[in-house]
């Protein structure tokens, strides 16, 4: 019979359909397609947008070969930059100029697809990245939010143009998305109601259980959600408590660099390199007039990365009631991912 779960981090209901059970086999791959040149691979600098920051070993020039990690302002970027205005009403709706920043984060200089390719020192110097770029965008007051995510295959976003380098996207926002404020308020809740954050009794819980943990080390745990929303979907969350993804220690990159590209090695070797998106759940840039709004933030929030595997499509149920259907119960995909060749 299906369940109905429900997440208590996001307070939304999952429909785990055990009648509609899949296992891996049944969900087919799209394989890659014809790719055109690749503008991101070393030695093509020149045909990129200005570079923004890079890891450059070698003290080499910006703009030129010789980088580890590359960050570029995008060539379509959802939000260009630009002066900042305030939003204003007309009649009974509200509008505000689409002004804030997107950059993309080229993760190496070779042509690989992923980072699960990629050495874990290298990977290591990704996160280094993540962290530099959210930060300074922190720097600027016009800034709410940073949203980092990545898009991998192609049904994990657009397929315009179809370039398999391996590369994720940093976006500024202007407002908070309503899918944060709606985690931050719950979180709040939770914490109000009982001391505690909510993020970490879930870590306590899956610890006690060990029914859907795919994988952990010293700092960090990898797991099945409970209302997973989507087949094989992971979370990746640190075991201490921490608000804010960019004040991750130093000595804790390197563990969450070797996690994420586990993960995802395991997730290529059970689904046959599925298309996912993963995407960084983080707290608001707290610089703003209204601080007071966010003061306990530190206390009951509580930073993770999510990992979706584009596995199915919503339909006109999931459309209608938000309520997504996951055909492979998270109990069963933590095991098959446990098990999977690393």
């Amino acid at each position: 019979m299906p369940e109905f779960r429900r997440d208590p981090i996001g307070g939304y209901w999952t429909i785990i359909s055990t009648e509609r059970s899949r296992r891996p086999v049944e969900f087919h791959a799209q394989g890659p397609t014809e790719e055109r040149e690749c503008p991101f691979c070393e030695g093509r600098e020149a045909e990129t947008t200005q570079e923004v920051f890079a890891i450059r070993p070698g003290g080499a020039a910006t703009n030129t070969p010789g980088w580890e990690v590359r960050a570029i302002v995008s060539k379509m970027p959802i939000l260009p930059e630009g002066a900042a205005t305030e939003a204003y009403g007309q009649g009974i709706y509200d509008i505000m100029d689409g002004i804030g920043k997107h950059e993309i984060i080229i993760e190496s200089p070779k042509h690989c697809h992923d980072l699960d390719e990629m050495d874990p020192a290298a990977v290591e110097k990704v996160v280094q990245a993540y962290i530099h770029r959210i930060n300074a965008f922190e720097k600027d007051p016009s800034f709410k939010y940073a949203l980092l995510f990545k898009n991998h295959g192609l049904t994990s976003g657009s397929v315009r143009d179809v370039i398999r380098h391996s590369r994720s996207q940093l976006i500024g926002l202007p407002v908070i998305p309503k899918r944060v404020k709606e985690e931050l308020a719950l979180a709040k809740s939770y914490f109000e109601r009982r001391e505690r954050c909510v993020f970490c009794d879930v870590l306590k819980q899956e610890t006690k259980e060990t029914l859907r943990i795919v994988a952990e080390n010293e700092f960090f745990l990898a797991f099945c959600p409970f209302a997973s929303r989507a087949p094989f979907e992971m979370w990746i969350m640190p075991k201490w408590h921490q608000a804010d993804f960019g004040r991750l220690d130093e000595d804790k990159i390197r563990p969450f660099a070797e996690l994420l590209r586990e993960c995802l090695i395991r997730l290529r070797d059970v689904l046959d390199d599925p298309a996912y998106n993963f995407i960084l759940h983080t707290a608001p840039f707290r610089h703003m007039a209204k601080a007071v709004y966010w003061k306990t933030i530190n206390e009951d929030y509580h930073w993770y990365l999510q990992i979706s595997p584009r596995l199915t499509k919503n339909a006109g149920f999931e459309w209608g009631t938000g309520v997504h259907i996951n055909p492979t119960p998270p109990e069963d995909a933590a095991q098959l991912l446990r098990e999977a060749q690393v």
